[in-house]
């Protein structure tokens, strides 16, 4: 069952109120990429006239977790997940329109596969880069996702 992408920017409402009213917004998913936009405003800002860290960190955790939350609902199991470690790495001031894309998806399928065989936790390290309308990355992030299967 895939995700539909106008009922997940409504459960971030709901579930993720902070990222909603900041402007992080899912824009395209599919089982091997998913794309996060998230626009400096005046609301989402740091005093040096550019989007906050942390606004940049929901939108590119988001790029990583929605993967996560939907392949996780195509197994049918139920499989808990947690980001366990992050690091950031930010090369320009973000302004403007910054994209988030992560393509890590085939690393959630496999470890989603072992954790469902063997019964034990998994952990994967994902990767989401930012980059403005210009093309030039302005921040990258890498998080590292635990799943393990319900009893």
């Amino acid at each position: 069952m895939a995700v539909n992408i106008r009922k997940f920017n409504t459960f971030t409402f709901f579930k993720l109120p902070s990222a909603w009213w900041c402007g992080v917004r899912l824009k395209y998913l599919d089982q091997q990429k998913a794309v996060v936009t998230v626009t400096h405003r005046w609301f989402n800002q740091n005093p040096f006239n550019s989007m906050f860290w942390a606004v940049q960190g929901m939108a590119a955790e988001l790029s990583t977790g929605a993967m996560m939350i939907d392949q996780i609902n195509a197994t049918g199991k139920k499989i808990s997940m947690l980001v366990a470690n992050n690091n950031a790495n930010f090369s320009k001031k973000a302004t403007g329109k910054i994209t988030f894309t992560c393509e890590d998806g085939i690393l959630i399928k496999e470890a989603l596969e072992k954790t469902i065989a063997t019964g034990e936790g998994q952990t994967v390290w994902m990767k989401s880069v930012g980059v403005n309308t210009d093309g030039v990355v302005v921040s990258t992030f890498n998080f590292e996702w635990t799943v393990k299967l319900k009893q």
